[in-house]
């Protein structure tokens, strides 16, 4: 059995929605003091809907395709639905990642939500500190 899906393969060798977005809605910034990997995530919202998101990631191939799958995921979605990926979703839609590399869908979903956040921000919009208290964390515990 190979050890990367041809899905992961797939987003690793041909990344959808790489790049950064000068007039993003939403900048999120995570990483990761074990690996090293550091994702950046930008969104685009319009009438509450994200309507486009790119990404710069600095990390493996296994960061770089979880990354690409997770842009893919939250746009056409609703800002707020966009905090309902989990890791687990886009473990999924890769068809799987090896145990070793999990951490790299965390830090997707991680990265969506700290750009949530920035957009709720920016724009003044409240929001319960509860949506981010289980995705947003202060990763030097990761490096134990």
């Amino acid at each position: 059995m190979a050890l990367y899906s041809d899905k992961v393969m797939d987003h690793f060798q041909h990344p959808r929605n790489v790049g950064k977005m000068d007039d993003a809605d939403g900048v999120g910034e995570v990483g990761n003091a074990k690996c090293g990997d550091i994702m950046k995530m930008y969104i685009k919202v319009k009438d509450g809907i994200i309507t486009d998101a790119k990404f710069n990631t600095f990390g493996c191939g296994s960061a770089i395709a979880t990354s690409s799958m997770a842009t893919e995921l939250i746009k056409g979605k609703k800002v707020e639905d966009a905090l309902e990926l989990s890791n687990k979703a886009v473990v999924e839609a890769l068809d799987g990642l090896p145990a070793h590399k999990i951490h790299c869908s965390v830090l997707a979903e991680e990265a969506v939500a700290a750009a949530v956040k920035n957009y709720y921000d920016r724009n003044g919009i409240a929001y319960d500190p509860k949506l981010f208290s289980n995705k947003l964390h202060d990763c030097e515990h990761c490096a134990e």
